[in-house]
């Protein structure tokens, strides 16, 4: 067994403690990383105050996992000692099932394992990446590009797949108009990998604090959702909205914005249920969808399209003794756009 230090939380809401945890001893398959950085989520947050319900406890909470190939098992032949790798969201599936099969692991029909917060086929809980060592099945460890900085790649994992996926599944690309719902930690990612894709992309957020940050990204048009001129404006007009915000919209105004056609997906999770009319989908052929991540190989496809296209996300490095005030701020909206945790610190 491999000891390591970790940021656990005892309970619902209990102050990150600095303690230590046993990683299992390297199975043929195996490969252990030396985390560098460890992106913070909002579904973290969510997890470790147990909103969601079913946490288990104590949580090691991080499915953004950056750093290097310490040691490998004996069967591994894809990876070796110094390595730049990632892990995301998921550390093991079936590998049988068609979605395993197909590289859609996330929809594994046995159930994926997840990160953290979850149980692994032999019944033991896992533990995410507030920690400075980890140990995953070679499956679900990714090679981060040279090009991308370990501590800007973390994000990724987690927000950027996110963002990718549903963009490349819809088939984003030259010719669509698509908007992108929210310049947050989501956002301001779907903004750049639209753009990337050759898309004509449109921000909806509340108000125009965000606008220059927006173009920045690559945005080629901006509208306040406060105004409800924009609805009327923009009816119609849109291929794909993609809804990066955690808070409950107005579906029927969205919807009313799409051409026939047209999807609104939703890769943001609010608390409370959504309502609609069962017209606005009818009467234009719309569809109403979501996504959940993506799969290793879309992972990896997604870390090489970033490299080459420049992209990545906005971060603020922080300590491990900073997590508590992280999450405050991170609930308050007050990050531009994603906390990574130097892991160095821990």
């Amino acid at each position: 067994m491999c000891k390591t230090h970790v940021l656990s939380a005892a309970s619902p809401k209990a102050p990150f403690e600095k303690t230590t945890i046993e990683r299992r001893e390297l199975r043929p398959n195996d490969i252990l990383i030396d985390i560098k950085f460890s992106g913070i989520c909002h579904s973290d947050i969510h997890s470790a105050y147990d909103e969601w319900g079913g946490g288990i406890f104590p949580m090691v909470p991080g499915h953004e996992i950056a750093g290097v190939v310490e040691a490998v098992g004996t069967d591994v032949t894809k990876f070796a000692v110094g390595d730049r790798v990632g892990v995301g969201c998921f550390v093991d599936s079936c590998g049988e099932c068609e979605y395993c099969l197909q590289g859609d692991e996330q929809y594994c029909t046995k159930g994926v394992v997840q990160t953290y917060n979850s149980r692994d086929y032999d019944g033991n809980p896992t533990y995410g990446g507030y920690s400075q060592k980890i140990v995953v099945t070679d499956r679900f460890v990714v090679s981060i590009p040279e090009a991308l900085g370990l501590d800007v790649a973390s994000p990724l994992l987690c927000a950027g797949i996110t963002t990718y996926s549903p963009l490349k599944h819809w088939n984003i690309g030259p010719g669509k108009k698509v908007a992108i719902v929210g310049v947050g930690g989501l956002g301001h990612l779907a903004i750049q990998f639209a753009h990337a894709l050759g898309a004509e992309v449109t921000v909806l957020s509340r108000s125009m604090t965000k606008k220059d940050e927006a173009i920045g990204f690559g945005a080629d048009h901006y509208y306040a959702t406060g105004d409800a001129e924009t609805f009327t404006t923009l009816a119609n007009k849109f291929d794909l909205i993609l809804n990066t915000v955690s808070a409950n919209l107005d579906v029927n105004a969205y919807l009313s914005m799409l051409r026939v056609d047209g999807t609104l997906v939703n890769v943001g999770a609010p608390a409370d249920q959504d309502q609609y009319s069962v017209f606005s989908l009818i009467m234009g052929r719309r569809s109403l969808a979501g996504s959940l991540v993506g799969g290793i190989p879309e992972t990896q496809e997604m870390l090489n399209f970033a490299a080459e296209h420049n992209i990545a996300p906005m971060i603020e490095v922080i300590g491990a003794d900073y997590v508590g005030e992280a999450y405050e701020r991170v609930v308050n909206s007050d990050v531009r756009y994603r906390f990574v945790i130097d892991i160095a610190t821990l």
